[in-house]
């Protein structure tokens, strides 16, 4: 399967159980688990080329909504001739659902394709014998870090651990989160290792129900040795509801772009039969459109698959974003400004592993065959179509100085006394990509840009002209500070193309040192970023 899993019922321990609830307590209680922190990728098999037998494709999926598309074009999970794969591309598409992990059978050929999340690729890197020729879904709230109730930002992470399940997109999105915060993340070999006080600390399942599991059964238990566990709707709401006020959920991904469903296919079968490639690219596709025009149609057909209830088919399809043709275009060549691109996600997700855990990295188009796509494009079926990624509003908008996610500290390179950026330093033109990436990867997000003077000279002042003369240096900082914040606005909305909607500034003066020594005034002449989302 892909990294969407969930823990198994184990039947061996539960087929004595005679009440429903003694089932559920057999889960929890296999589920809460510590798995063993791996300090290196995991090893795949020797590559093998799938067979295509029987006119037949088998293909491997988890119950998730976004892959919705390809169940309402295939009429169902079962190879059939009333299939769009079969009527208009001439082969049957098997889909099993499963929630092992299939990575490994994929690249042994004895899988055909497979819907994975972007992240995951380069961490396996060459290894992973598949190439990607289609963009999905977005995940649009599924994913989610659950916390203690009194933690409000990702920055108060820091010294605490947290559970996710390694090498998923739960692992993924806390790594990311804490690295646009300034921090970095340590792994603990064991939940009674001794937490590094300036990482977030992480401690790991072997799957990430398990890991809200764990969480809540320590908030119960009252052991109190984590601070918040990394996973995926349901459990994220399970958790937070059944936690008795102590948990809440500090963010979803539902306006964070970086959790992005792919296809991939075994690599051999796909370079001997591109024509069944662009058959699955097209019929997914044209699945996703169904879809998407005609929802009430469609649902029986998804939620029986995934055994769903309709009720619990709206609310699950709410979760995601089928991905059209435009859509596919941008997002693999960097275009999309709304969301995050592939080659975005791939090099978060280098960054966000390290260079320790991900030693021979590889290039992100190492993976791509969009040979189908362009087809398709050329074609112009989809020529009406266009990019309809937007934000997922609240009712209310989000006011400056609210609690922002997290908080980014960026020392732009200002001179004493004044506001004027130096562009000739390298860093500041990082910083500056830094906030268009922050806005690009979630549609929904807003930036609050903070100016800071430094406070060296006023005792200076004060012996000069007394607390009058402080009191009008003191406007004088605001001033300057907010200056250095509206000049940082201009070269992100110049420079970047923003939305100035989206970016708001505050002249904090002197009044937020970071450093009280007149050796480190420089530190005090910065620009602070705050991060707010749309949930």
């Amino acid at each position: 399967m892909n990294t969407r899993s969930k823990p198994l019922p184990l039947l061996a321990l539960c087929v004595l159980a005679l009440f429903a609830f003694r089932t559920a307590t057999c889960h929890a209680a296999a589920a809460a688990e510590f798995a063993v922190t791996q300090n290196e990728v995991p090893k795949m098999p020797a590559a093998g080329v799938y067979e295509f037998k029987n006119n037949t494709v088998d293909m491997e999926l988890s119950e998730y909504a976004g892959y919705a598309g390809v169940i309402a074009a295939n009429h169902g999970l079962a190879a059939n001739e009333d299939s769009i794969f079969f009527k208009k591309y001439g082969f049957k598409l098997n889909i099993a659902l499963s929630e092992e992990e299939s990575r490994p059978a994929l690249t042994a050929g004895k899988l055909a394709a497979l819907a994975t999340t972007t992240d995951v690729l380069p961490v396996f890197g060459k290894q992973f014998k598949i190439s990607v020729p289609l963009l999905i879904s977005f995940s649009r709230g599924g994913d989610g870090v659950v916390v203690r109730s009194s933690i409000k930002r990702i920055n108060e992470l820091k010294g605490k651990v947290l559970v996710a399940a390694q090498f998923t997109e739960s692992d993924f999105f806390i790594r990311y989160l804490v690295g646009e915060a300034g921090l970095h993340v340590a792994m603990l070999p064991k939940i009674d290792a001794t937490p590094n006080p300036d990482a977030v600390n992480l401690i790991f399942t072997a799957d990430a129900f398990g890991a809200g599991d764990l969480f809540l059964n320590d908030i119960k238990s009252g052991a109190n040795k984590l601070a918040g566990c990394v996973t995926w709707d349901p459990k994220t709401t399970e958790v937070a509801q059944q936690s008795a006020g102590q948990a809440h959920i500090l963010i979803t991904n539902r306006n964070l772009l970086i959790v992005a469903d792919i296809l991939t296919l075994n690599k051999g079968f796909a370079m001997q039969n591109p024509a069944i490639v662009e058959g699955l690219v097209s019929g997914w596709m044209e699945g996703n459109r169904m879809v998407q025009q005609d929802p009430a149609t469609q649902l029986p057909t998804i939620a029986k698959a995934f055994k769903w209830d309709m009720d619990k088919a709206k609310s699950e399809m709410a979760k995601v974003h089928l991905s059209n043709l435009p859509e596919n275009l941008a997002f693999f060549s960097g275009a999309m400004d709304a969301a995050g691109s592939y080659s975005g996600i791939y090099q978060s997700a280098l960054d966000a592993y390290g260079s320790e855990m991900i030693k021979n990295p590889v290039d992100s188009d190492y993976f791509l065959d969009l040979k189908a796509l362009k087809a398709i494009e050329k074609s112009g079926v989809y020529k009406d179509q266009k990019v309809s990624i937007a934000p997922i509003r609240s009712n209310a908008g989000t006011p400056v100085e609210k609690d922002p996610l997290l908080n980014k500290d960026i020392r732009f390179y200002f001179n004493p006394n004044s506001a004027e950026l130096d562009l000739k330093k390298t860093e500041n033109l990082k910083y500056l990509d830094d906030i268009k990436k922050l806005l690009a990867v979630s549609p929904g997000s807003t930036v609050l840009i903070r100016g800071h003077v430094d406070n060296t000279y006023i005792d200076e002042f004060r012996k000069t002209g007394g607390e009058e003369f402080v009191k009008k240096m003191a406007l004088a900082a605001k001033e300057l500070s907010k200056n250095r914040a509206k000049e940082i606005k201009r070269l992100v909305v110049e420079r970047c193309n923003a939305d100035p909607e989206r970016l708001d500034i505050f002249g904090c003066g002197w009044d937020e040192p970071v450093s009280k020594s007149p050796a480190e005034s420089q530190l005090n002449r910065r620009v602070e970023i705050q991060w707010f989302m749309v949930e």
